[in-house]
């Protein structure tokens, strides 16, 4: 069950003064993320430590499953919203802030530079198709899941964090714009302690996104 009051995303549109920094005020500034009002916003209150812990009488693979599932949805969502400002023009690559940027690698193996709207919709495509896959996600009773579940949804999680990550350095403006960086970063907050709950991302790759969540672990938003 989500609890972010989504549903009136549906009808979101821009504000009439819309939020616009210049060039000279970004220079030399940290990203609008980590700015203390705009890194506060959020509809969920206090640690979500009690919220992604496995409950008592719940497979750990169910519980793993459904959380995945509702994340997908939400990132999906969330770049959905934001998908007209990220075109090949606007975001030629796939990056999320200096020195951060993803690379696609194809059926023959090949590492290929997409733009970042080209990455995104391959990489939700093939989540979409794993998720999809009766196999790897069964909804039968009695079916179990792979022994190699675990290694699915690390990958899965692996990029999903990147289209976050990418969204928050590089559309968070329009976040702001359309007033939903509240909705955004509680679900960002869920996301990082269920991962770190369950060990489904490593250090390394939530590195683009350290400070947000260094600050977030200050705060006791987010609780290893």
């Amino acid at each position: 069950m989500s609890f972010f009051g989504l549903g009136k995303l549906a009808g979101i549109g821009k504000p009439k003064q819309a939020f616009s920094p210049s060039a000279a005020a970004l220079k030399n500034q940290p990203p609008l993320f980590l700015r203390k009002n705009c890194a506060l916003a959020h509809l969920v209150k206090g640690s979500f430590k009690g919220v992604v812990q496995q409950p008592k009488y719940a497979d750990l693979n169910e519980w793993l499953s459904i959380n995945t599932f509702e994340f997908f949805n939400l990132v999906n969502m969330f770049y959905g919203v934001v998908t007209d400002f990220c075109t090949i023009n606007e975001c030629p690559t796939m990056s999320a802030g200096p020195g951060t940027e993803y690379t696609w690698t194809d059926t023959q193996r090949k590492t290929i530079k997409l733009a970042a709207p080209q990455y995104i919709d391959y990489v939700l495509s093939q989540i979409q198709t794993t998720l999809d896959d009766e196999r790897m996600f069964p909804t039968k009773a009695g079916s179990e899941f792979p022994k190699d579940i675990r290694a699915t949804l690390c990958v899965i999680y692996r990029h999903l964090f990147r289209v976050l990550a990418h969204i928050y350095w590089s559309h968070y403006v329009e976040l702001l714009n359309l007033k939903i960086e509240g909705h955004v970063n509680s679900v960002f907050a869920h996301f990082i302690s269920f991962a770190k709950e369950f060990d489904l991302l490593d250090r390394k790759d939530m590195a683009p996104m350290a400070d947000l969540i260094l600050f977030y672990e200050q705060q006791g938003i987010i609780v290893s």
